[in-house]
């Protein structure tokens, strides 16, 4: 497993708007300073819900795309690809299907919640059903050791675990295995004798503490290949050869980015912002939202906690003007219009980078390509080794 290694992805369907960036890519663009990310365009899985309509997947690509880099995604720190030029995400999702049973798909919770949201599509298919394992197969063949996700996400992060306990249970055990792990022990050095007796003292009595500190060990080793270094995380719990690591969940706090009328913000309610909108098109949105509905007159006092701008005022807004903002609105000594004026500069001032940042790939089209062919061919190289383990491990390996 890469513990510091992230693999998320979105999938490309429309336009981004703030919901995304404060929701997801402010995140990423965070952790590609401190992790080794990498940022997939999920357009097999747009193909689960979108099979009826492909034309909006080729056409979001590239926009999507250029609004990660606007919002500061870099290529040189992330790798950036389309999930469907790496075949081995489609291949791993093929071998893992044969192994995992159907009732694990169907207990998911976001499976019979999606069906009812969406019933006016036709889902009854494999495609939808076996989209987490999909997703599971898109995390583990780059052995990411965190996933970010919202809470809602959690049971899918779960199912990847399940899954690969599985995979690693039946396939892991190698013909020689004992003395491939204790040759790899060797390579430890010093280190390799106290690494047994923490083996021990966890087989034998279940220590927590013993079993942490061998991966203390084991992670601090630099004399291990990837290939020792997975056989020794099995043969220290007893198992056999990790081939597919465990993730983890990397829990990210929920968007609080409000929709235009209050709401959450979505394509499907009609409320969004969208990450590179005019500035004249986000002032015109903006004025004309609803507000209190008690305040039918200039001179009527108002609740800006039954405002839908008093949300927008509570992501973008400093203290001082929050303060300004209650005192007016619940004295009535400012009207709505004024009210809105701050949160329309600060969502302008917010997007101002952005255009910037695209704008090169706007006149240049060729530098997102250019981004995707290394992004796609990084991503590769990493999927194809995972991937030659794997099929080693179920016999297809000749």
């Amino acid at each position: 497993m890469f513990a510091n290694r992230i693999l998320s992805g979105m999938r490309p369907t429309g336009s981004l708007h703030l919901g995304h960036y404060h929701g997801v890519i402010k995140n990423w663009v965070e952790l590609q300073h401190s992790h080794e990310c990498f940022f997939m365009v999920a357009d097999w899985h747009a193909l689960t819900t979108n099979f009826d309509d492909v034309s909006i997947i080729g056409k979001s690509i590239n926009e999507m795309v250029i609004d990660w880099l606007a919002s500061g995604v870099d290529p040189e720190k992330s790798t950036i690809f389309v999930q469907s030029k790496v075949p081995q995400h489609a291949e791993l999702h093929l071998a893992l299907s044969m192994v995992t049973p159907l009732g694990w798909l169907e207990r998911v919770p976001t499976y019979k919640d999606q069906l009812e949201k969406l019933s006016h599509k036709d889902l009854t298919t494999y495609g939808f059903l076996g989209y987490p394992l999909l997703q599971a197969a898109d995390i583990l063949i780059y052995k990411a050791g965190l996933v970010p996700v919202g809470e809602d996400q959690v049971p899918h992060i779960e199912l990847t675990r399940e899954v690969a306990r599985r995979f690693n249970h039946m396939f892991g055990r190698e013909p020689n295995f004992e003395e491939l792990a204790k040759a790899a022990v060797k390579k430890i050095g010093k280190a390799g004798k106290q690494f047994e007796q923490l083996r021990t003292a966890y087989l034998q009595d279940g220590n927590a503490e013993a079993l942490a500190q061998a991966h203390e060990i084991l992670a601090a080793s630099q004399n291990l290949g990837a290939a020792d270094r997975e056989r020794l995380l099995g043969w220290l719990e007893n198992k056999g050869k990790t081939i597919l690591p465990e993730c983890e969940a990397k829990l990210t706090a929920a968007s609080k980015m409000p929709g235009l009328d209050g709401q959450k913000m979505s394509k499907s309610y009609g409320n969004t912002i969208t990450m590179r909108e005019a500035p004249e098109a986000v002032s015109k949105k903006i004025r004309a939202m609803p507000t209190d509905p008690a305040r039918v007159r200039r001179t009527d006092a108002g609740n800006p906690e039954k405002c839908p701008v008093w949300q927008l005022h509570e992501v973008y807004s400093d203290g001082e003007t929050k303060q300004w903002v209650k005192a007016g609105c619940t004295s009535a000594g400012i009207g709505c219009l004024d009210c809105k004026q701050p949160v329309i500069e600060a969502v302008v001032r917010e997007q101002q980078p952005m255009f910037e940042r695209a704008e090169k790939y706007l006149t240049n089209p060729q530098l997102v390509r250019d981004i995707l062919a290394e992004g796609n061919a990084r991503a590769e190289k990493v999927a194809r080794a995972t991937m030659d383990d794997v099929r080693a491990a179920i016999g297809l390996g000749y």
